[in-house]
C-alpha cells in the first residue's frame, strides 16, 4: 500500500470518528438551535366565522331585494319591491271567553274572516277550514279536545298547509281520535292577509318558528324549498313567547318578510303597525 492510500484511509477513519462524536454530542448533550417560529398572521378587516358573514350579507337591503327577486322567480309570483314588502299586513283575531264548541254534523262557525265545522272521517275528527277572505291567509286556530288530548296523538294525521290557506280555498288537520262524547273547543282564530311571495315564505317556515301547538300540526306540508330552514327557537325569543311579550301575530309578520333561510327573528321585532314602520330587512 502506497504512502498516499495510507494517508486517505486514515483522513477517512478521522471523519467518521468526528462524525460520530458530533452526532453523539448533539443526540445526548445538546440540540440543534432553529430558526425562530414566525409570528402569525395579522387579522384583518373580514375576521369571524361564517355564519357572522353571512348574516353581515343578509342584512343589506340590496341582498334582500336580490333574495326578493329569486324567491319570487322560485315561487312563480310577481317579485315585489322592498316597499311593498313594508306594507301593514291586515289582522284579525277572535279570542272568546268561553270558547267555541263544535261537533261533527253541527253548524259551522266564521270568525276572523275563517269558517270552521267539524268531520268525522272513521276513527279520527278533522277540523275543516275554509278561508274566506280575498287574499291568502296565515292562520292560527288553537283548539281543545273536551275530553283531553291524552288520545289524539293516535289519530293520523292528515297532510296539510298548518301555515297558509290559500285565496277561498281551504285545508283539512286532523284534531283527535274519535270517542263519544268528543267535541273540539275553539279557544282563538287569529289570520293575517298575505300576498304571493309572502303566502311562499310562510308555506317554507316551519311551524315551530312561529310557536304552533306541536298536535295541530303533526301533518304539515309546506313549499318544498331546496334550502332547509333551521326550527331552532333562540333563547330569547323562546322566553318573549313564554312572556307573552312576543305574539304569533308578531312571528308570523316577520317571516312573510323574510325568508328563513337568511333571516332569524330579532327578540325586539313587533308586527307592523303602519306602512314603512321599520327597515328591511330587519335586523337585531
Amino acid at each position: 500500500m502506497t504512502t498516499s492510500d495510507q494517508q486517505l484511509r486514515i483522513g477517512v477513519l478521522v471523519g467518521g470518528a468526528l462524525l460520530i462524536i458530533a452526532i453523539t454530542y448533539v443526540r445526548f448533550c445538546g440540540s440543534l438551535a432553529l430558526p425562530a417560529k414566525p409570528p402569525p398572521p395579522a387579522a384583518g378587516p373580514t375576521t369571524g366565522n361564517a355564519r357572522q358573514l353571512l348574516s353581515t350579507a343578509a342584512s343589506s337591503p340590496s341582498v334582500y331585494q336580490d333574495y326578493l327577486q329569486k324567491d319570487a322567480a322560485t315561487a312563480g309570483v310577481k317579485a315585489p319591491s322592498i316597499e311593498q314588502m313594508s306594507r301593514k299586513l291586515a289582522y284579525h283575531v277572535d279570542e272568546p271567553r268561553e270558547g267555541y264548541s263544535l261537533e261533527p254534523g253541527k253548524p259551522a262557525i266564521e270568525k276572523a274572516g275563517l269558517r270552521l265545522h267539524l268531520e268525522r272521517s272513521g276513527d279520527a275528527v278533522l277540523l275543516v277550514i275554509h278561508n274566506l277572505l280575498d287574499s291568502d291567509v296565515a292562520y292560527n286556530v288553537t283548539t281543545t279536545p273536551s275530553l283531553g288530548a291524552q288520545l289524539c296523538d293516535s289519530a293520523r294525521p292528515l297532510p296539510f298547509n298548518a301555515m297558509v290557506i290559500a285565496r277561498r280555498g281551504s285545508e283539512t288537520r286532523t284534531e283527535c281520535a274519535w270517542r263519544d262524547g268528543l267535541a273540539i273547543v275553539v279557544n282563538k282564530v287569529e289570520t293575517v292577509e298575505v300576498p304571493p311571495l309572502s303566502s311562499f315564505y310562510l308555506s317554507e317556515t316551519p311551524p315551530a318558528l312561529v310557536g304552533l301547538d306541536e298536535r295541530l300540526v303533526r301533518g304539515h306540508r309546506g313549499a318544498s324549498g331546496s334550502e332547509p330552514c333551521p326550527t331552532m327557537v333562540a333563547a330569547a325569543v323562546r322566553s318573549g313567547v313564554d312572556r307573552g311579550d312576543i305574539g304569533w301575530r308578531d312571528l308570523v309578520d316577520f317571516y312573510a318578510r323574510h325568508r328563513c333561510q337568511s333571516y332569524q327573528f330579532p327578540p325586539e321585532y313587533r308586527a307592523f303597525k303602519s306602512d314603512g314602520e321599520r327597515a328591511l330587512p330587519a335586523g337585531e
